[in-house]
Protein backbone atom coordinates (compact mmCIF):
# COMPACT_ATOMS: atom_id res chain seq x y z
CA UNK A 1 0.00 0.00 0.00
CA UNK A 2 1.20 3.38 -0.92
CA UNK A 3 0.11 6.58 0.45
CA UNK A 4 0.32 9.41 -1.66
CA UNK A 5 0.18 12.51 -0.42
CA UNK A 6 0.45 16.49 -1.59
CA UNK A 7 0.86 19.57 1.21
CA UNK A 8 1.56 22.25 0.88
CA UNK A 9 1.73 25.83 3.30
CA UNK A 10 -1.66 27.69 3.24
CA UNK A 11 -3.39 29.68 5.67
CA UNK A 12 -6.78 27.90 6.48
CA UNK A 13 -9.40 30.94 6.57
CA UNK A 14 -8.72 31.24 3.29
CA UNK A 15 -9.28 27.58 2.32
CA UNK A 16 -12.83 26.94 4.55
CA UNK A 17 -14.59 28.95 1.78
CA UNK A 18 -13.44 26.74 -0.99
CA UNK A 19 -14.62 23.62 0.69
CA UNK A 20 -17.94 24.79 1.51
CA UNK A 21 -17.81 25.62 -2.15
CA UNK A 22 -16.98 22.41 -3.71
CA UNK A 23 -19.32 20.65 -0.97
CA UNK A 24 -16.17 19.17 0.73
CA UNK A 25 -17.80 16.57 3.90
CA UNK A 26 -16.03 17.30 7.47
CA UNK A 27 -15.50 14.07 9.10
CA UNK A 28 -13.46 14.71 12.53
CA UNK A 29 -11.14 16.96 14.33
CA UNK A 30 -8.12 15.63 16.35
CA UNK A 31 -5.21 16.04 18.35
CA UNK A 32 -2.23 13.77 17.42
CA UNK A 33 1.39 13.90 19.12
CA UNK A 34 3.67 11.80 17.05
CA UNK A 35 6.72 10.44 18.69
CA UNK A 36 9.42 9.75 15.96
CA UNK A 37 12.40 6.82 16.55
CA UNK A 38 16.08 6.50 15.71
CA UNK A 39 16.80 3.21 15.04
CA UNK A 40 20.14 1.61 16.42
CA UNK A 41 20.75 -0.79 13.48
CA UNK A 42 20.67 1.83 10.60
CA UNK A 43 20.01 5.86 10.07
CA UNK A 44 16.42 7.00 9.20
CA UNK A 45 17.48 10.45 8.15
CA UNK A 46 20.34 8.89 5.60
CA UNK A 47 17.86 5.91 4.37
CA UNK A 48 14.45 8.46 4.68
CA UNK A 49 12.54 5.68 6.26
CA UNK A 50 10.42 6.91 9.78
CA UNK A 51 8.79 4.91 12.57
CA UNK A 52 6.53 6.38 14.27
CA UNK A 53 4.12 6.30 17.56
CA UNK A 54 0.84 8.44 17.25
CA UNK A 55 -1.16 9.14 19.96
CA UNK A 56 -4.53 10.44 18.66
CA UNK A 57 -7.11 12.50 20.74
CA UNK A 58 -10.45 13.32 19.36
CA UNK A 59 -11.57 16.80 19.90
CA UNK A 60 -14.96 18.35 20.21
CA UNK A 61 -16.74 19.29 17.05
CA UNK A 62 -15.85 22.77 15.45
CA UNK A 63 -19.06 24.73 14.96
CA UNK A 64 -18.85 25.77 11.23
CA UNK A 65 -16.67 23.01 10.19
CA UNK A 66 -19.05 21.16 7.86
CA UNK A 67 -19.98 19.10 10.61
CA UNK A 68 -22.76 16.94 8.02
CA UNK A 69 -23.27 14.21 11.20
CA UNK A 70 -26.30 14.18 13.08
CA UNK A 71 -26.70 14.48 16.80
CA UNK A 72 -27.37 10.79 17.12
CA UNK A 73 -24.45 9.82 15.08
CA UNK A 74 -22.68 6.72 17.11
CA UNK A 75 -19.15 8.46 15.64
CA UNK A 76 -19.85 11.44 18.41
CA UNK A 77 -19.79 8.91 20.64
CA UNK A 78 -16.14 8.50 20.76
CA UNK A 79 -14.97 12.24 20.97
CA UNK A 80 -12.31 12.18 23.60
CA UNK A 81 -11.78 8.97 22.77
CA UNK A 82 -7.46 8.32 22.71
CA UNK A 83 -5.53 5.53 20.14
CA UNK A 84 -2.21 4.56 19.49
CA UNK A 85 -1.20 3.26 16.02
CA UNK A 86 2.55 2.34 15.21
CA UNK A 87 3.25 3.45 11.61
CA UNK A 88 6.50 2.90 9.57
CA UNK A 89 7.02 4.96 6.12
CA UNK A 90 9.58 4.11 3.37
CA UNK A 91 11.62 6.43 1.53
CA UNK A 92 9.83 8.39 -1.20
CA UNK A 93 9.05 6.81 -4.54
CA UNK A 94 7.62 9.71 -6.32
CA UNK A 95 9.72 12.86 -7.83
CA UNK A 96 6.21 15.16 -7.73
CA UNK A 97 4.74 13.67 -4.47
CA UNK A 98 4.73 12.84 -0.85
CA UNK A 99 4.79 9.50 -2.21
CA UNK A 100 5.62 6.17 0.51
CA UNK A 101 5.38 2.90 1.07
CA UNK A 102 3.74 2.49 4.48
CA UNK A 103 2.78 -0.08 6.93
CA UNK A 104 0.26 0.97 10.21
CA UNK A 105 -1.26 -1.15 12.83
CA UNK A 106 -3.21 -0.55 16.16
CA UNK A 107 -1.13 -0.29 19.34
CA UNK A 108 -3.31 -1.16 22.58
CA UNK A 109 -0.83 0.64 25.15
CA UNK A 110 1.37 3.08 24.18
CA UNK A 111 3.34 3.33 27.30
CA UNK A 112 4.55 -0.31 26.48
CA UNK A 113 5.26 0.24 22.57
CA UNK A 114 7.91 3.22 24.25
CA UNK A 115 8.70 0.57 26.80
CA UNK A 116 10.03 -1.98 24.38
CA UNK A 117 11.99 0.04 21.88
CA UNK A 118 13.67 1.92 24.89
CA UNK A 119 14.80 -2.05 25.78
CA UNK A 120 15.56 -2.48 21.37
CA UNK A 121 17.71 0.11 21.49
CA UNK A 122 15.52 2.92 19.54
CA UNK A 123 14.94 6.29 21.15
CA UNK A 124 12.95 9.03 20.70
CA UNK A 125 14.34 11.86 18.08
CA UNK A 126 11.84 14.08 18.03
CA UNK A 127 7.62 15.14 18.91
CA UNK A 128 5.44 16.72 16.31
CA UNK A 129 2.08 17.95 17.81
CA UNK A 130 -0.41 18.67 15.42
CA UNK A 131 -4.20 19.44 15.25
CA UNK A 132 -5.66 18.11 12.67
CA UNK A 133 -8.98 18.87 10.69
CA UNK A 134 -10.25 16.22 8.32
CA UNK A 135 -12.65 16.40 5.04
CA UNK A 136 -13.75 14.52 2.45
CA UNK A 137 -13.81 15.55 -1.11
CA UNK A 138 -13.83 13.48 -4.15
CA UNK A 139 -12.52 10.48 -3.52
CA UNK A 140 -9.73 12.19 -0.86
CA UNK A 141 -8.88 13.12 2.16
CA UNK A 142 -8.21 16.97 2.77
CA UNK A 143 -6.38 17.89 6.09
CA UNK A 144 -5.83 21.49 7.47
CA UNK A 145 -3.03 21.24 9.75
CA UNK A 146 -1.67 23.17 12.41
CA UNK A 147 1.75 21.84 13.48
CA UNK A 148 3.26 23.11 16.51
CA UNK A 149 6.35 25.19 15.91
CA UNK A 150 5.55 25.98 12.04
CA UNK A 151 1.82 26.84 10.95
CA UNK A 152 -0.61 26.16 8.72
CA UNK A 153 -0.95 23.15 6.06
CA UNK A 154 -3.76 21.23 3.84
CA UNK A 155 -2.87 18.14 2.77
CA UNK A 156 -4.33 15.70 0.45
CA UNK A 157 -3.66 12.44 0.09
CA UNK A 158 -5.14 8.47 -0.46
CA UNK A 159 -3.91 5.89 -1.03
CA UNK A 160 -2.72 3.52 -4.09
CA UNK A 161 -3.01 -0.33 -3.96
CA UNK A 162 0.38 -0.74 -6.28
CA UNK A 163 3.11 1.72 -7.72
CA UNK A 164 1.78 1.17 -10.86
CA UNK A 165 -1.50 3.87 -9.89
CA UNK A 166 0.37 5.91 -7.63
CA UNK A 167 0.37 8.53 -10.49
CA UNK A 168 -3.21 8.35 -11.60
CA UNK A 169 -3.74 9.21 -7.30
CA UNK A 170 -1.12 11.88 -7.88
CA UNK A 171 -2.94 13.82 -10.59
CA UNK A 172 -6.34 13.39 -8.61
CA UNK A 173 -4.87 14.93 -5.63
CA UNK A 174 -3.59 17.65 -7.65
CA UNK A 175 -6.99 18.41 -9.07
CA UNK A 176 -8.48 18.79 -5.59
CA UNK A 177 -5.60 21.45 -5.16
CA UNK A 178 -6.48 23.38 -7.89
CA UNK A 179 -10.33 23.28 -6.75
CA UNK A 180 -9.35 24.47 -3.36
CA UNK A 181 -7.69 27.14 -5.47
CA UNK A 182 -3.91 25.96 -4.90
CA UNK A 183 -1.41 25.69 -7.03
CA UNK A 184 0.37 22.08 -6.56
CA UNK A 185 3.64 23.32 -7.97
CA UNK A 186 4.13 24.77 -4.23
CA UNK A 187 4.03 21.78 -2.68
CA UNK A 188 6.23 20.67 0.21
CA UNK A 189 8.07 17.28 -0.10
CA UNK A 190 9.96 17.28 3.24
CA UNK A 191 8.17 16.25 6.25
CA UNK A 192 7.13 17.77 9.45
CA UNK A 193 9.22 16.03 11.07
CA UNK A 194 12.09 17.18 8.56
CA UNK A 195 11.06 20.54 8.74
CA UNK A 196 11.21 20.59 12.73
CA UNK A 197 14.55 19.07 12.34
CA UNK A 198 15.57 21.68 9.79
CA UNK A 199 14.43 24.75 11.94
CA UNK A 200 16.28 23.75 15.04
CA UNK A 201 19.46 23.26 13.56
CA UNK A 202 18.85 27.21 12.23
Amino acid sequence: MFEVEVKLRAAHDAIRPALVEADAVFVERVTQVDTYYDAPHRDFAETDEALRLRRETRESDVEGELDRRSDDDPAQADQGAATTKLTYKGPLVDADSKTREEHETGVDDGDTAEAIFDGLGFEPAAVVEKHRTFYELDGYTVTLDQVAGLGEFVEVEAEAEASDDVANVREGAFDVLRTLGLDPTDQIRTSYLGMLLESDAE
